[in-house]
């Protein structure tokens, strides 16, 4: 999109693809808040989409005509680049992940809550004013960049004695929460899944999933940035883990375990000891795995003694762990990992699992 097509386009530009009777009149007027909206029939999507910012599919994914028909269109080399947002119905259980085999990035869900869609529809949107489509791919390589950078300075650098620094966290944040909210969580999570270094992956998944579900949820910038650093941060101490250790693909011995165990109050010591990191960080780094029941360590704590950041982190944490590639085992898939956590019933906090379903289950 050229500059002078942006100053002609300052607001969202959507396609509406409808099968409904009412040609999703309820969802059409909600949009309209935010931008343009034009509504279109499964057959009418045009082959060659013009300055839009996105499209959002409404169909009976039920219907294997609606199904192949939007598929055959949505392949197309030019809606590659483009924000895909799928609406899907509380009764299809699988519904999310035919969404995501269709090439959605996003999905929202009947029955709908209109300012929690309007939310949605700015994440998953960016306003055409101030953001160039064509720029995605950039915005997203800028952001694992930076995040790169951080794990090579936590990995790396820090064991041989180069100190880390808060700075460090805060310069690459920017980048990461822009690649994310103007790419998609599948995109990032499907670029950081390629990285051969197993902790710099799983640290990566943790921020993509952090941001994704604080972005969801509609938290304010600074809150967001809280969450990038925390979720950046709170593996650090397993950068004083031998990677035989860490890569090993069988069971771990005692002695092994108890070292893994030991890397929250490593990477704690390590950056309370360079000082210049905001207590709630620290807070993360030590105790993303404790459990509200006090079965987790270091320290054994229960309920109001674990900080809501905390609870947020090992939330992510835990399901990152479920959904990656791991030297002794295979991936669960996201419906399974999901399943897992909820039957971890009062370990971790299951209202805020509950909230974090639509990112774990529905987001492409």
């Amino acid at each position: 999109m050229t500059a002078s097509a942006k100053t002609k386009s300052p607001k969202r530009r959507l396609l509406l693809a409808s099968d409904r009777s009412d040609q999703s009149s309820e969802l059409a007027d909600i949009l309209q808040s935010v931008g343009e909206v034009e509504t279109v029939a499964t057959a009418q999507i045009p082959d060659k989409p013009e300055q839009l910012s996105g499209v959002v599919v409404d169909i009976n994914l039920r219907s294997p005509e609606s199904v192949q028909m939007v598929r055959n269109k949505l392949r197309r080399e030019a809606y590659r680049e483009m924000p895909r947002l799928f609406v899907l119905a509380d009764a299809l259980h699988h519904g999310a992940m035919q969404a995501w085999a269709l090439g959605a990035t996003d999905t929202i869900w009947r029955p709908f809550d209109a300012q929690g869609i309007l939310q949605r529809i700015r994440a998953a949107f960016p306003d055409a004013s101030d953001y160039d489509a064509t720029d995605r791919g950039k915005s997203l390589n800028r952001g694992v960049e930076a995040a790169h950078a951080v794990m090579v300075k936590i990995f790396e650098k820090l064991p041989a004695g180069r100190p880390l620094k808060f700075d460090d966290i805060v310069e690459a944040e920017t980048k990461i929460l822009k690649a994310i909210k103007h790419s998609s969580l599948r995109e990032w999570l499907t670029t950081v899944g390629c990285h051969h270094h197993a902790s710099y992956r799983h640290c990566l998944f943790v921020t993509g999933f952090a941001v994704s579900f604080a972005q969801h949820l509609g938290m304010r910038e600074d809150d967001q940035r809280r969450l990038a650093r925390a979720a950046l941060l709170h593996d650090v101490g397993k950068a004083f883990i031998p990677l035989a250790i860490l890569d090993k693909p069988d069971g771990l011995t005692e002695e092994e375990r108890a070292t893994v165990r030991a890397h929250p109050r490593r990477g704690y010591e390590a950056l309370a000891a360079q000082g210049g990191f905001p207590a709630e960080m620290l807070d993360v780094v030590l105790h993303h795995h404790e459990f509200l029941d006090g079965t987790g360590y270091p320290d054994g704590l229960t309920g109001k003694e674990i900080s809501d950041i905390v609870r947020l982190t090992t939330v992510v944490d835990v399901y990152s762990a479920l959904v990656e590639n791991r030297a002794y085992r295979v991936p669960y898939t996201r419906l399974k990992a999901f399943t897992i956590m909820e039957e971890m019933g009062d370990k971790i906090d299951q209202q805020l699992l509950q909230a974090f379903r639509p990112v774990a289950v529905g987001i492409g």
